[in-house]
């Protein structure tokens, strides 16, 4: 037997770190914030243990937490104090999130990302302008083109209280160009959009709508959201965006996709997000309440297999636990 070349050699204490190929930084991670207009004091969200949502007045304080740990990112994601058809607290000028950025862009340094969409604010819950009969519709779908409009005015009113990067999330056509279009007319030519270029119609998203209460009220996005199924559609989706002015290209969700996450890191050279959302953060810690699983090690380790796919940052619910580690 030839044993020249033996791989162990280099496994050992000492060498080990010295040859690892794939490291992570706190500097990696952006955490998510749920901001809410309806409290008046944080509220446990019972299917993400550890998260909360914060009321606005609290907004600067659950920052500075993150920022304790050397997480540098935060997005935030608003729960309006009233909704109705089209959304209009996402771009009102004293939205949740407006007035949450203000005070966070004025009292800390962490780098503030923005969601843009209109699920967290229409009445019904989906993610754009719905025709009147939509409940009975088997095949509903939002309107894409009017939805267009009230995205382009919810990412500009987020640039004005101080958003630092927008993050559209809707998989609406064309929102990209919406998008940009509207902050370069308003003068925030510096402000990047982060586009949800591949995001698929998962199961993984449960947790998260309880925690922004985003449900659909009816129906379900299967008809603007991408098919699991489906991979080409990725690149041709991911494409568009990237063609619009998309600065950098996130995947949703992260874990069940790293094959997607691995294909637009390969082949577009923009900066690739991958997001670790709510399903597998919650999927880890119901296994360790039970004993089965390590969290610590198998978020690390999770978040360590997302970076080696290629992305370059992760929105994730575990970067502060894991960046006090590291």
């Amino acid at each position: 037997m030839d044993l020249t070349d033996r791989p162990r050699r280099l496994r050992r204490d000492g060498v080990r770190g010295l040859v690892s190929e794939t490291s992570l930084s706190p500097s990696d991670f952006v955490a998510p914030v749920f901001v809410d207009a309806t409290t008046e004091e944080r509220v446990p969200i019972e299917s993400m243990p550890g998260h909360e949502r914060v009321p606005v007045d609290e907004a600067v304080a659950r920052v500075e937490e993150v920022l304790a740990t050397g997480v540098e990112a935060v997005m935030l994601f608003g729960i309006p104090e009233s909704k109705d058809e089209v959304g209009s607290r996402a771009y009102a000028e004293d939205g949740v999130v407006q007035e949450a950025t203000r005070r966070i862009t004025e009292e800390t340094d962490a780098y503030v990302i923005t969601d843009v969409c209109l699920c967290e604010y229409t009445s019904h819950g989906h993610c754009g302008i719905v025709e009147d009969d939509a409940a009975d519709d088997p095949a509903l779908t939002v309107e894409n083109d009017e939805t267009l409009d009230l995205l382009a005015e919810t990412a500009v009113s987020q640039a004005e209280a101080g958003a630092e990067m927008v993050a559209p999330s809707s998989m609406t056509d064309g929102m990209v160009a919406a998008i940009r279009a509207a902050l370069d007319d308003a003068g925030f030519e510096d402000v990047p959009i982060m586009s949800y270029a591949a995001k698929y119609e998962s199961a993984f998203y449960g947790p998260f709508r309880d925690a922004a209460d985003g449900a659909p009220a009816f129906g379900d996005r299967r008809h603007y959201q991408m098919d699991p199924a489906n991979r080409r559609e990725a690149r041709r989706e991911v494409a568009l965006d990237a063609e619009q002015g998309a600065d950098v290209l996130m995947v949703k969700p992260a874990l069940p996709y790293l094959d997607i996450v691995s294909d637009v890191r390969r082949e577009f050279d923009r900066p690739v997000a991958a997001y670790n959302v709510s399903g597998e953060y919650a999927i880890l810690h119901a296994a360790g309440e039970q004993g089965w699983l390590d969290v610590e090690a198998t978020a690390r380790e999770s978040l360590l297999s997302i970076k080696r796919a290629g992305a370059d940052l992760i929105v994730t619910y575990f970067a502060e636990r894991v960046a006090e580690g590291l």
